[in-house]
């Protein structure tokens, strides 16, 4: 986002960020912009109707202004685009080229569309051009990095604008006329600084601002650190200053010469912690990453920031937190000055305390959800208070707004190779922190990006465990979205990792997995030989629990292939276990089960007593949902046998049961359909990166129709000391 009060790309400047902001200069390039947005283009001209829309470009190096005049422009011609202003930054602030995929789903998730997890960037770009189509809406794309990025998001509606800042032409896109940007006129460029430093010190020399400005070559971003710099030296003439740049003039760049002069006069500390924002993720920082970075107080780093931001080293970000933007102009000078001045080791531990924080912050956010855990609540007090939250819904609140800091974090933690440990840490707390306050399925696609991190780091340690839960929750998220092929190759890779790391959970995992898909697939002959592998590894280690759902899902293979007296035997094997197990609840629903495959078996009066027991059952169990279901079964299977009076009074009871509300699809009450019939997407419930990979819940599935449903994993990290 570019909406910055104090913007050092440009010349949209106030010395307060809450007040409203005056845009300087730059007439001519607002006129010309204008009429380009409104002149024929090529197509127009040659008798076709323009495909796409209009793409305006205003090129300038860092520090020129050019965001500023963007976002100018787009403030004036907002109107005329009623369907709204999208924004996407194309590069990160050192310079490396974001993702279309990662640009695409932004919008999209803007737009309100959902976007699939792992999908492609082709289909992303798509998606969004489809969600754009017939619209008439305005996009600023700024610091694009190639001409690539911006046509991949270009609507194909011609009533759509789209205003890209780039450093140079973007060749390839067709008809694109640049407004290249060269420095402030002279006037401009001393009302610039009157505005920084008051009007007295320009009045009394107006040769010596004229010749600060020139200095400066009326680059914004120089002129509003020199503004900095003479406001915080009140009895420092103007005069003196454009001598001091003058004699530093061996440096062409006059934002680095202006820099390095403001660097130099901070305290040490103050100095050292500018640099180290340098390796604030995304450029992105707040008191807490500023803290961590330095090896201050959160206060006192909240009181630096401040100061930076007066001086114009940093952008205040319109946020409810306390957030922080290195200007992009300045980050690759600001890393620079790090290296020269600080021993790689010196920045090694400060990357370290900063992901540190990070980790400790993300346990204390999903902490807050757990208070009803004495062992949570007992973690979280035993935190500092300048690391808890107040309540859950601050805590979500923080977690949304930080979300590009962090997931950037991770990415940067990954990159580094040298912190993996904390890498892994950090992703396993982002994960767990994402699922507690967003859910599993909304927070998908970031998921799908940090388990691929996570699957980076462990083939890069050789870690053939953490592979497997990386692999294990990536095929989840492929089969959630109905990448079936795709999931069963990825659980065949997690099976091979799981045997390589001797881990049992992982390798039961994976074989029930494996089956779960070939199930999808229509393969019910492979389906049930992979369930009944990973039967025999539950009941080698007598985990009965599990050992009994897996009977349900071999039976539900045996149902879909037509194989009823297969089916039969093993729904029967998964009754046993279950009453074993004193599970009431899962006994209900696979004596539901059994009746069901009974009455496709052409005996209809076995699952009449069957279903009747159930009901029983059920009603031990204290499932008053599950019993009304089954009384809806027993309607069905009395309507079969020619009894609609008997099948009157059970749908009566069942309405009684459950006061007008009705059965869940996919419960006891509905009947699946025999072998060949459509089901629904495997669904999956995966949690978070992980040393250990265990299915969650012991019950069998209540309808065989949803038998996928125990591709669900819970991880569990191993131990680590906060």
């Amino acid at each position: 986002m570019t909406d910055q009060a104090v913007d050092t790309d440009g010349v949209r400047l106030s010395q307060d960020p809450a007040e409203e902001s005056r845009f300087l200069g730059r007439t001519r390039e607002l006129k010309e912009l204008r009429a380009d947005i409104a002149r024929a283009g090529l197509d127009t001209l040659s008798g076709r109707k323009a495909p796409r829309a209009r793409v305006l470009l205003v090129a300038g190096r860092p520090g020129s202004g050019r965001t500023a005049l963007a976002e100018e422009l787009v403030a004036q011609v907002a109107d005329d685009y009623p369907d709204g202003l999208l924004r996407a930054r194309l590069s990160e602030p050192d310079g490396t080229r974001v993702p279309v995929a990662s640009l695409a789903r932004d919008l999209l998730t803007a737009l309100g569309r959902t976007t699939r997890p792992g999908a492609p960037e082709d289909e992303l770009a798509h998606e969004l051009r489809t969600a754009l189509a017939g619209r008439r809406a305005l996009l600023l794309l700024d610091d694009a990095a190639d001409a690539e990025q911006v046509d991949a998001l270009l609507p194909d509606s011609p009533g759509s604008l789209v205003v890209a800042v780039a450093e140079g032409p973007l060749t390839g896109i067709a008809d694109v006329r640049p407004c290249t940007l060269g420095g402030l006129d002279t006037k401009s460029a001393v009302e610039l600084l009157q505005r920084r430093i008051g009007s007295v010190r320009v009045t009394v020399d107006p040769r010596a601002a004229e010749s600060l400005a020139e200095e400066c070559q009326g680059r914004p971003a120089a002129l509003v650190l020199a503004g900095g710099w003479l406001a915080a030296h009140p009895k420092a003439a103007v005069a003196d200053l454009a001598k001091q740049l003058r004699a530093g003039s061996e440096e062409p760049d006059p934002v680095a010469r202006i820099l390095r002069l403001v660097h130099a006069s901070l305290p040490s500390a103050a100095a050292r912690m500018l640099r180290l924002l340098s390796l604030a993720p995304a450029g992105l920082a707040d008191p807490h990453t500023a803290s961590a970075l330095a090896g201050c107080s959160v206060g006192g780093a909240r009181t630096a920031l401040d100061d930076f931001v007066a001086l114009g080293l940093l952008r205040r970000l319109a946020s409810p937190l306390p957030e922080y933007e290195v200007p992009g102009c300045l980050h690759p000078l600001l890393a620079a000055l790090a290296r020269a001045e600080d021993r790689p080791a010196e920045l090694q531990l400060a990357r370290a305390r900063m992901l540190e924080r990070t980790v400790r912050l993300l346990q204390s956010c999903r902490a807050i959800t757990e208070t009803d855990s004495p062992g949570a609540r007992e973690k979280l007090l035993g935190m500092p208070r300048a690391l808890r939250f107040d309540t859950p819904r601050d805590a979500a609140e923080w977690l949304r707004l930080r979300r590009p800091a962090l997931l950037a974090s991770a990415r940067l933690a990954v990159a580094d190779g040298e912190l993996d440990t904390l890498a892994r840490r950090l992703m396993s707390q982002l994960v767990r922190a994402m699922v507690a306050h967003i859910g599993t399925q909304a927070a998908a696609p970031d998921l799908y990006g940090v388990h691929r991190l996570v699957l980076d780091v462990a083939e890069r340690r050789d870690l053939p465990r953490e592979q497997a839960a990386a692999l294990l929750n990536l095929a989840d998220l492929d089969a959630r979205t109905g990448r079936t092929a795709e999931a069963l190759v990825r659980y065949r890779a997690a099976l091979d990792a799981g045997r390589a790391a001797n881990d049992p959970y992982a390798t039961g995992r994976a074989m029930e997995s494996v089956g779960g898909a070939h199930l999808e697939l229509g393969d019910y002959d492979r389906a049930a030989d992979w369930f009944g592998r990973a039967l025999v590894q539950r009941l080698a280690r007598d985990e009965r629990a599990d050992a009994a759902r897996l009977y349900g899902r071999i039976a539900a293979a045996h149902t879909y292939a037509g194989r009823y007296g297969e089916a039969l035997r093993n729904w029967r094997a998964a009754i046993a276990g279950h009453r074993r197990a004193g599970d009431l609840a899962a006994h209900a629903r696979a004596l539901s089960e059994l009746a069901r495959v009974q009455e496709y078996a052409g005996r209809p009066e076995e699952s009449l007593r069957t279903c009747q027991e159930a009901v029983e059952w059920a009603r031990r169990a204290e499932d008053l949902r599950l019993q009304a279901a089954l009384h809806l079964r027993l309607a069905d299977t009395l309507d079969h046998l020619g009894d609609p009076v008997a099948a009157g009074l059970h749908r009566s009871t069942a309405d009684r049961m459950l006061g007008g509300e009705p059965v869940e699809p996919g419960g006891p009450g509905r009947i699946a359909e025999p072998a060949g019939a459509a089901r629904p997407a495997v669904t999956t419930e995966p949690v978070g990166p992980v040393e250990d990979v265990r299915p969650a819940g012991n019950g069998p599935v209540a309808d065989s129709e949803a038998e996928h449903g125990a591709n669900t994993c819970e991880i569990r990290s191993a131990p680590t000391r906060d």
